[in-house]
């Protein structure tokens, strides 16, 4: 394969020369398995780690390659391969380490377009849709809304979805699809641009899997049934992995998602809430919350059923979320920083 067919263009070229990195082989990382790394060459697939260097001036797992990244990279063999450096990225899709406040895990890099995908007869919620809105616009990839099994609903509930999700969403692609009847592919399948990286993001047993392999026309991720017990999807895709599609698209599957923190909602939020936010400028205060004050226009808009009471319950949640998120990071730098501080007087004494 061509290091075209992984999505390399003249603007990564152009990143690749502004970076000094002429010198080293480039590949993408398909895959990570631990700390080790799965890389699409023009050699082939190459199994590669990074250096020691990179992993000593790492401060964060930010600074770590992840599935969607260019490396700059040494190849020995396709067993062995060192990387010493990731291209800067244009996008990352990331969220709360689940567990690990104050901590961001990173889901993909250098996403064109972001599939949000939803099945009809589980736990579809409009409200999940609005936390990837926001994390897809944090990130500045295009979203495309994906409701899939329809081939377990009728016709006319399918029409109600989707206009329950235009009420609160606008201006954003839906594409009802079945996995079974392949319903929907066609329109799909026009979407997707040779060259261009498509992410998934859903809860596991909406249909990821088994979308992934009717796409790419081989089976490549192993697929289920939703568990009787608990009507709840099993975990299918236990890892991330690049898949250069058939039509030349580029496609990223994940392992499916029942936790969706937020890290960054300056830009998500005004994006994907902005009718809330066009009726925030004309709050009598500057700094209102839009919960008590009196002059909010946030507050009588929703009494007045102009915003959707739902959509701003929805927006506070979230944004309460960023603002506890931010005050973890703070905490957490303060003790790596006291830590430092400690580190750095021990080894002073130690010298005397």
């Amino acid at each position: 394969m061509k290091l075209e067919d992984f999505g390399y263009n003249e603007r990564i070229e152009k990143l690749r020369i502004e970076n000094n990195l002429k010198t080293f082989e480039i590949g993408r990382v398909v895959a990570e398995h631990k700390e080790r790394y799965i890389v699409g060459t023009e050699k082939g697939e190459v199994e590669a780690e990074i250096t020691g260097n990179l992993r000593f001036s790492a401060k964060s797992r930010e600074d770590f390659p992840a599935v969607g990244d260019w490396v700059a990279m040494t190849i020995y063999d396709l067993d062995f391969s060192l990387i010493h450096k990731f291209l800067p990225r244009f996008s990352i899709i990331a969220r709360q380490a689940v567990g690990k406040y104050g901590e961001i895990q990173i889901i993909a890099t250098n996403i064109d377009y972001a599939f949000l995908v939803q099945a009809v007869n589980r736990d579809f919620n409009i409200n999940r849709l609005e936390r990837y809105l926001t994390i897809c616009y944090a990130a500045k990839v295009n979203p495309i809304i994906l409701i899939t099994k329809t081939d377990l609903i009728e016709q006319q509930k399918i029409a109600e979805i989707i206009d329950n999700i235009n009420q609160r969403i606008k201006n954003i692609p839906i594409i009802a699809i079945s996995n079974v009847t392949q319903l929907g592919y066609e329109v799909l399948k026009k979407i997707i641009e040779k060259g261009k990286t498509y992410c998934m993001l859903g809860s596991s047993g909406v249909g990821k899997s088994t979308l992934l392999n009717n796409l790419s026309g081989r089976s490549i991720m192993r697929t289920d049934t939703i568990s009787k017990s608990t009507n709840k999807g099993r975990h299918i895709t236990t890892h991330r992995e690049l898949i250069v599609m058939e039509n030349g698209g580029i496609l990223i599957d994940n392992p499916g998602m029942r936790e969706v923190g937020i890290v960054d909602t300056t830009i998500g939020l005004e994006s994907t809430f902005d009718k809330i936010v066009n009726f925030s400028k004309k709050c009598k205060f500057k700094d209102c919350t839009h919960t008590i004050e009196k002059g909010c226009a946030v507050v009588e808009a929703v009494e007045n059923g102009e915003i959707d009471r739902n959509s701003y319950e929805n927006y506070l949640k979230i944004g309460k979320e960023e603002v506890y998120f931010e005050s973890s990071v703070a905490e957490k730098r303060k003790k790596d920083k006291d830590f430092g501080k400690m580190v750095k007087n021990y080894k002073k004494e130690m010298r005397k």
